[in-house]
């Protein structure tokens, strides 16, 4: 795969796994994490992500909506309302730092292009918005395609462990998300995204259950041999939980395994809460595995 270029940044698959922090600016998130829990809600979120800048991380992933099993949604200009003036912030005092948005609507990807990000992060996979395709391709912005079975009923929400997902039939699990994401890649190329612009997410945690997220996992590199990046984000989420048996605070080392497995499976970005510890076990794994 040809290096990615975004701006000054040069993204070279294979060389070594890049770190993506994640930047929830919102009330509800799963993790415990949501930055707007707090009453100075845009200076948690200044003061987290130079954090996680001065730990190593290589982009910036802000979402102003919640996709924790059984969320609800939120509109257009509440979305804007949380992320657009961190975004700015963050591309005025760190020029250099990519920035992704982590949304489906375009509305809010092209208001969020226009302030300083780079990429777009779609949980739907540009099933949800017909507009945002044609938005990334206008703006030359690099698209991040999720494969996302999400639906409301089959969410199970335990107080301790948080949401999973139950019930949910594949009639082959590899098969079918490998499939439907070339399903979207065909949307993105037919509105002129390059495929060079093109990363893939299996969505781990997503319209799944626990067994097919570490089924996933474990063959990742299925979904890598379809020749494009992918993005791996298993980062507090509730198989690790339900595997373990720990709240969403208390899942740093099945985390470091997930991501470890996974780049050993072929990720070439990890999507993490932990940026500090998660770094250090991506360029531990880089080194075993002689990517560099």
């Amino acid at each position: 795969m040809l290096p990615l270029k975004i701006g000054k940044q040069t993204l070279a698959w294979g060389t070594r796994t890049y770190v993506m922090g994640i930047l929830n600016l919102t009330p509800d998130s799963f993790s415990g994490d949501g930055l707007l829990t707090a009453s100075t809600g845009q200076d948690a979120a200044m003061d987290q992500a130079h954090r996680f800048i001065e730990s190593g991380v290589d982009i910036l992933d802000v979402g102003g909506e919640s996709t924790r099993p059984g969320s609800q949604p939120v509109d257009a200009q509440t979305e804007c309302q949380r992320v657009i003036p961190i975004i700015r912030q963050i591309a005025s005092k760190f020029p250099e730092m990519l920035i992704s948005v982590d949304t489906y609507k375009a509305s809010v990807a092209e208001e969020a292009l226009q302030a300083g990000a780079r990429i777009v992060n779609d949980v739907w996979s540009l099933r949800a918005d017909p507009d945002l395709a044609r938005v990334v391709a206008r703006y030359k912005a690099p698209i991040i395609l999720m494969h996302n079975r999400s639906k409301p009923a089959n969410a199970d929400v335990q107080a301790n462990l948080g949401g999973r997902y139950i019930g949910v039939q594949y009639t082959n699990l590899l098969e079918d998300v490998k499939n439907e994401l070339l399903e979207s890649v065909d949307l993105a190329l037919a509105a002129g995204i390059p495929s060079g612009n093109i990363i893939l997410d299996p969505g781990i945690g997503f319209g799944k259950t626990v067994e097919q997220n570490l089924e996933l996992l474990n063959r990742l590199g299925e979904v890598r041999q379809l020749g494009y990046p992918v993005l791996l984000g298993p980062s507090r989420k509730s198989f690790i939980g339900y595997t373990l048996d720990m709240p969403p605070d208390q899942r740093l080392e099945g985390t470091a395994a997930a991501v470890s497995v996974g780049i050993v499976r072929g990720a070439d970005i990890i999507r993490v809460h932990d940026v500090e510890f998660m770094s250090r076990v991506a360029r531990m794994t880089d080194a075993i595995i002689g990517k560099h």
